[in-house]
């Protein structure tokens, strides 16, 4: 996310000029700002039937190896909390911090 839509635009600008794969990249600015709201919620349920004509956005989840690998932990649907990876995870007791 970026603070200013300046900043955006520059992003935006310097993938257009890049390839990924043999192939042009083609981006562009959103104007939703509520991407909940911006779901297609038929596809949610699996029944819609637009495929790529859909004008909402049709999310595949993450998997959990992926998440983990990023280090995003999921509490809900939507909610993401960012940093999960960067903690030590040894739980034996002799690396734990007494008190």
């Amino acid at each position: 996310m970026f603070k200013k839509e300046e900043d955006a635009q520059k992003a935006v600008d310097g993938l257009n000029n890049r390839w990924y794969n043999g192939q042009p990249i083609y981006a562009e600015l959103s104007p939703v700002t509520d991407f909940r709201e911006a779901c297609c919620r038929q596809h949610e349920t699996s029944e819609c039937t637009r495929g790529g004509y859909c004008n909402f956005l049709h999310v595949k989840a993450a998997s959990r190896e992926c998440r983990h690998s990023l280090g995003v932990d999921t509490y809900g649907k939507g909610r993401h909390v960012a940093g999960g990876g960067s903690r030590r995870r040894d739980r034996s007791p002799r690396h734990r911090r007494r008190n």
